[in-house]
């Protein structure tokens, strides 16, 4: 966009602004001004086209070709000045501070180098001194406005993902990572298991002890469930309600071993007025008792079902996957 806009205002200040304009010196103008347009299109536009490097370069390479322009032309005037704003608000706006120091720095004697060729001295350190600070504080305050857009950016998506009762993984930020875990499981041929849980005789629980018991219960067990599922890729989830998943990467033996783990933790849960809770458990693994993100979910529900309805406080296997082929 700052290029694109840069077109234009080329245009209007190097060539129709001027004054008895020769052929000659429009030409130079004139292709910077459909370079500019050009190649902000295709950044907008294309940016997989773009080298990574560039993104990098460009601020510098922006600076050297303001300089150039400024001293070829004598031009020390506000108007050629502020074409440096451009370097300066992309720094402020995308790279690290120290790059936004270095920016200024050649900023800085980028135009110094302009104002005392053209200027005399008081001019030239007066209009360089007050350039200098403008554009410095007005990194300031794109920088800061920058850091301040980056942590609202956080906040909301962690409202957005994350259950805000018990601080794990929401339904929508579960179905996201349940889709990468399913084509990384295709790709890789290696297994994924879900384990879903139910807290036995909730309502009881909230019924008995008020619902801030309750929620205190919903902690605890998120609690434990994240002390097993402790590595980079487990998935810890509230779905609703009482209802949690778990997501890993590995076998129906690991899966058993896990759903053991976090009965243990839950065991020893000391802090709430009716002993820790119970927990029925439902496991499914892809490929044995699924085949798509979609039926893993349905076999883990019907293997908690079953859990259920086998007295709870039970830890029940999904029946194995028959292809459609085969079921035929």
């Amino acid at each position: 966009y700052l290029m694109m806009a840069a077109a234009p205002l080329l245009l209007v200040t190097g060539i129709i602004l001027v004054p008895q304009q020769s052929l000659l010196g429009a030409l130079p103008f004139t292709a910077l001004c459909l370079a500019f347009g050009a190649f902000g299109a295709l950044c907008r536009w294309r940016p997989d086209r773009i080298p990574h490097a560039f993104w990098l370069i460009v601020p510098f390479f922006a600076i050297a070709l303001i300089t150039g322009l400024n001293v070829a032309t004598h031009d020390a005037s506000t108007g050629a000045q502020l074409f440096y704003l451009w370097p300066v608000i992309y720094a402020a706006n995308f790279l690290s501070r120290t790059v936004i120091g270095i920016v200024l720095a050649l900023v800085s004697a980028g135009h110094a180098t302009v104002a005392f060729h053209v200027l005399d001295t008081v001019r030239a350190s007066t209009d360089w001194v007050s350039l200098t600070t403008a554009l410095s504080l007005t990194a300031v305050v794109v920088a800061s406005l920058r850091v301040r857009t980056e942590r609202l950016r956080d906040e909301l998506e962690t409202q957005a993902f994350a259950d805000p009762l018990t601080g794990v993984a929401n339904r929508r930020s579960f179905d996201g990572e349940l889709t990468r875990s399913t084509d990384w499981a295709r790709s890789s041929g290696e297994p994924i298991a879900l384990l879903t849980f139910d807290i036995d005789h909730f309502k009881q629980i909230n019924d008995t002890w008020g619902h801030g018991v309750g929620d205190q219960a919903l902690q605890q067990v998120a609690n434990a469930l994240r002390l097993v599922a402790r590595r980079a890729e487990d998935v810890v989830a509230r779905l609703g309600g009482d209802e949690f998943v778990v997501l890993m990467r590995t076998d129906r033996l690991g899966a058993r071993r896990a759903a053991d783990e976090i009965r243990e933790a839950v065991a020893k849960i000391d802090n709430l007025p009716g002993g820790p809770p119970g927990l029925s458990i439902g496991i499914a693994v892809l490929p044995d008792h699924a085949g798509t993100a979609k039926d893993l979910v349905a076999a883990s529900d019907s293997a908690l079902y079953e859990a259920k309805t086998g007295g709870r406080g039970r830890t029940a296997l999904a029946h194995p996957h028959v292809p459609e082929a085969y079921a035929a």
